[in-house]
């Protein structure tokens, strides 16, 4: 049987109960198992999308047991992930061990599910006076859980920090989860691996570690971590999404599209695997291709799909290169509709335009996409960076000259561009000396914008030490 990454339900303890209880089930015999057993039984086939089967387990765990507590709270979690509080509230009043710890954590889950964090928590702290001595710590370690799983990292560490520091893998888990929640991605990075140093048989730890290294932006050492994953489980849809991000980062998209494709073969109703499939596609100059599978993540996602309105504005990407205008002007209404990012959205229209020749049209919108954006000079680089896509050079290098003058001495964007229009211009003094303070200031920028003129096994930091030792 396939392994989960799940250290409960790959143990040979609940194999085997697992195997008594499909035994049982597939000849007709009575399942001799107790409430909490089956409501087991139900997460393991709900965490292996046997939802049919998981509804069976914990049916037969009311029918033998009617209010119980586990198989109704994973009633309650199946409403509240449903968004249904009020039949979450139904099955909390059938519970009849009021007094069990799970009873407090339902409750405060649906208090969270309805946004009632502050309420939450003091319910969560008048109980805590009735916590014995002994169930302290794994009170407060719970209550911090519940918080990290409905992403309120600080409350999570401000309960985490009641607790009596641990080396179990278990509080390690939480507390890296915690900091990656906060923003901390150098700690949940040294804690996913202090774990896979005890355990580096585990997927879970290496996707985890390949999370946090690409929101730290280290994202060869993002693939590199999903390899190991991989190499564990090929099929783990996790660890094939975790590299294809991570190589879409590094601008391998040949690569990256190949593993978004495996993704999707797993996950085939996920319209965000679809999407990038899309952007890869546009980005190697296949737009057709691009076109179908983006009318395919359409079609999949659903109506309230957070991605809707970056797949139109992809398509609208895809449609001008084809050279149809007035498609991809309709596309980026569509993506309009769908709560797209509206300066984004301005600067594509504009981008659009400027495909076309229309100068005075672009204008118009990129003056709109600035005088709407809070951050101006972000957006502004933005549309530099559109004017140089078009091949206006020398407009491009005149407004990198007026963006430098206006921008803050903290912001370190926009070097490794002005390097690469220098470049193209052939003002080769001017290229060295942007491409030093790129180097020295963004070389994530420099990967972006000047990997193709360096050699694969030359990291961006060193592309200016890089050239100058050949001078």
């Amino acid at each position: 049987m396939r392994k989960t990454g799940d250290d409960y339900f790959d143990s040979e303890e609940f194999r085997e109960m697992l195997a008594e209880y499909e035994d049982a089930v597939n000849t007709g015999q009575p399942v001799f198992m107790d409430a909490d057993e089956l409501a087991e039984i139900a997460d393991f086939y709900h965490m292996t999308e046997h939802y049919d089967e998981a509804d069976d387990a914990i049916n037969l765990a009311l029918s033998l047991s009617p209010g119980a507590i586990a198989p109704l709270t994973y009633k309650i979690h199946e409403a509240l992930w449903n968004g249904n509080t009020d039949e979450a509230k139904d099955y909390l009043d059938q519970i009849i061990e009021k007094d069990d710890p799970d009873y407090v954590y339902d409750k405060a889950e649906i208090m969270l599910a309805e946004g009632d964090v502050e309420g939450a928590d003091r319910y969560f702290r008048d109980e805590l006076k009735n916590v014995a001595p002994d169930e302290y710590q794994d009170y407060v370690i719970d209550v911090a859980n519940i918080y990290a799983d409905y992403n309120y990292p600080d409350k999570a560490m401000l309960w985490m920090s009641r607790a009596q520091q641990e080396e179990s893998p278990e509080f390690k888990e939480l507390m890296a989860r915690i900091l990656f929640g906060m923003g901390n991605y150098k700690d949940s990075q040294r804690l996913w691996g202090e774990l896979i140093d005890t355990n580096p048989f585990s997927k879970q730890y290496w996707n985890a570690l390949a999370s946090t290294q690409f929101m730290n932006e280290d994202y060869s050492g993002s693939v590199e971590s999903s390899e190991y994953a991989i190499a564990i489980d090929p099929d783990d849809p996790e660890g094939l999404l975790a590299k294809a991000n991570g190589l879409y980062r590094l601008n391998n998209f040949e690569e990256a599209l190949k593993y978004y494709q495996r993704y999707s073969e797993h996950i085939p109703d996920d319209e965000f695997g679809l999407m990038h499939q899309g952007t890869c596609l546009i980005n190697m100059g296949r737009n057709d291709e691009a076109i179908d599978i983006l009318a395919q993540a359409i079609q999949t996602a659903p109506e309230d799909s957070p991605y809707l309105g970056d797949i139109y504005q992809e398509m609208a990407f895809a449609y001008s290169e084809e050279g149809d205008t007035e498609e991809a002007l309709s596309m980026l209404d569509l993506a309009d509709s769908h709560d797209a990012d509206e300066i984004q959205t301005q600067v594509v229209r504009g981008h659009i335009m400027l495909a076309t020749g229309q100068l005075r049209r672009a204008q118009h919108y990129f003056r709109q996409a600035v005088a709407a954006s809070e951050n101006p000079n972000q957006t502004l680089l933005r549309i530099i960076v559109s004017i140089y896509d078009n091949h206006y050079l020398e407009a491009a290098y005149n407004l990198f000259k007026k963006y430098f003058k206006v921008l803050p001495a903290n912001c370190d964007d926009g070097y490794a561009y002005m390097a690469l229009t220098c470049y193209d211009l052939k003002r080769y003094d001017e290229f060295l000396d942007y491409l030093k303070t790129a180097c020295e200031r963004n070389p994530r920028e420099c990967q972006i914008a000047l990997a193709h003129l360096f050699p694969d096994d030359v990291e961006p930091k060193d592309y200016y030490n890089y050239i100058k030792e050949r001078m």
